[in-house]
C-alpha cells in the first residue's frame, strides 16, 4: 500500500517532536517534516507536497485558519486540525470544518505530551481518513454559509406536533458539510423528526448544532436524554455519548447514555440505527452519508429488514465513500443518491 505523506505545522516543539515519532514509527506513513508556522511550512512543502497536513490554529505570522483557507483556495489538500481548542473556543473548530478541515483533534493545555502519546490511534485514524477524502466532493468555500446567531426566535418546539415517522441519519468524515447541505433545504412544516449521529469530539456537537440551527429553517440542537422527537426538529447525538430512540405510543424520544465504543465510535451510527429499526421499523427512513469505515452499515441493514426506506449517498458526492459503500455491499440500501437529492426524500415524509 502506498504510504501517506504527512507534514505537521505546529509552533510547539513538543508537539512536533511527538508527532514526528508517531508518524515515523507507523509503516502507513511517510513523514515529510514539520514547521513552526505556515510560512516556514510552505517553503518546505513546495519541494515535496504532502497527502495530509496536520495543522495547529494559533501560530505566529499566519494563523492556521488563514492558512487553511489559502490552501483550500490554491491547492486543496486534506487537513487535520490539532489544536488546544476549548469548549468556549469550539466556534473556531466549526469554522475550520466549514473551511474544509477533515477532522479535529483537541489538545489539552496541560499534559500535552502524554495526551498525544495516548491518542496515537485517534491521530493516525484521523490522518488515514483524511487521506481517503475526495476533495472534489467538498463544496467550494464561496458556498459555505456563515455562522451567525439569529436574534429572532424560532417556533417553540413544545408547540410542534409529535411525529409518527422518523428519519435517522449517520455520517462521519465530510459529514458536517453534508449535513449542512441537507438540513438547510428542509422546510419546518414539512419535515419529520430527525435523529443524527455525526462522529465528532465531545463538546463540539453542541456548537455544531447551534451553527446549523442558525442557518436552518428547522430547529437543530444537541440531544439531551429524554428529548422528544418532533416535526421540524433535528437532534444531534452529543460527542462521547450514544443515542438511541424509544417509543411511547405515537411519540418518540431519545435516550442519551454512556457506554463502550461501538465500531470504535461513541456515538455510533449502528447504535442509533438499530434502535430505530426496533422502535420505528417501517415508519422510519435511514440515511447513511459520507464517512470512513463501516459504522452504520449493519444498522441500516436492520432498518431495511424492518421495513424502513434506506438511502446511501453516492460515491461521486461523498468526501469519503467508506460508510455508504459498506452499507451498499451488505445489502442494506434501497436507493443510492447524490447529496443534492437526499433532502427531497425527507421533505413531506410522514
Amino acid at each position: 500500500m502506498k504510504k501517506i505523506k504527512v507534514f505537521v505545522i505546529d509552533d510547539s516543539a513538543v508537539v512536533r517532536q511527538v508527532l514526528t515519532e508517531i508518524f515515523k514509527s507507523d509503516s502507513n506513513f511517510e513523514f515529510l517534516g514539520s514547521a513552526s508556522d505556515p510560512i516556514f511550512a510552505l517553503d518546505k512543502m513546495n519541494n515535496h507536497w504532502p497527502d495530509v497536513i496536520v495543522l495547529d490554529i494559533e501560530m505566529p505570522r499566519m494563523d492556521g485558519l488563514s492558512f487553511l483557507k489559502k490552501i483550500m483556495e490554491e491547492r486543496p489538500t486534506p487537513v487535520v486540525i490539532c489544536s488546544t481548542l476549548t469548549a468556549e473556543g469550539s466556534d473556531t473548530a466549526m469554522l475550520a470544518m466549514s473551511l474544509g478541515a477533515c477532522d479535529i483533534i483537541t489538545k489539552p493545555k496541560i499534559g500535552l505530551k502524554d495526551f498525544l502519546n495516548e491518542s496515537t490511534m485517534e491521530l493516525t485514524d484521523a490522518v488515514l481518513a483524511a487521506a481517503s477524502v475526495s476533495l472534489k466532493a467538498l463544496p467550494s468555500l464561496s458556498s459555505q454559509k456563515q455562522f451567525t446567531i439569529k436574534s429572532d426566535k424560532k417556533q417553540d418546539i413544545s408547540q410542534l406536533q409529535a411525529t409518527e415517522k422518523i428519519v435517522a441519519i449517520g455520517t462521519s468524515t465530510g459529514g458536517t458539510i453534508a449535513l449542512e447541505e441537507v438540513l438547510t433545504k428542509l422546510p419546518r412544516d414539512k419535515t419529520p423528526g430527525i435523529v443524527i449521529v455525526q462522529h465528532m469530539p465531545e463538546k463540539f456537537t453542541e456548537t455544531f448544532a447551534k451553527r446549523l440551527d442558525s442557518i436552518c429553517e428547522i430547529n437543530v440542537r444537541e440531544a439531551k436524554d429524554g428529548d422528544r422527537v418532533v416535526r421540524g426538529l433535528a437532534l444531534i447525538a452529543p460527542g462521547n455519548r450514544h443515542m438511541t430512540v424509544k417509543r411511547s405510543g405515537a411519540q418518540y424520544f431519545v435516550e442519551v447514555a454512556d457506554g463502550p465504543l461501538v465500531n470504535r465510535h461513541k456515538p455510533s451510527v449502528d447504535v442509533l440505527f438499530r434502535s430505530v429499526a426496533r422502535q420505528a421499523g417501517k415508519n422510519s427512513k435511514g440515511i447513511i452519508m459520507t464517512g470512513m469505515g463501516d459504522d452504520g452499515a449493519s444498522g441500516l441493514l436492520e432498518m431495511k429488514e424492518a421495513g424502513a426506506d434506506t438511502i446511501a449517498q453516492n460515491e461521486e458526492t461523498s468526501v469519503v465513500f467508506g460508510m455508504p459503500r459498506e452499507a451498499i455491499k451488505r445489502g442494506g440500501v434501497n436507493h443510492i443518491l447524490p447529496l443534492s437529492e437526499i433532502y427531497k426524500t425527507i421533505v413531506g415524509y410522514g
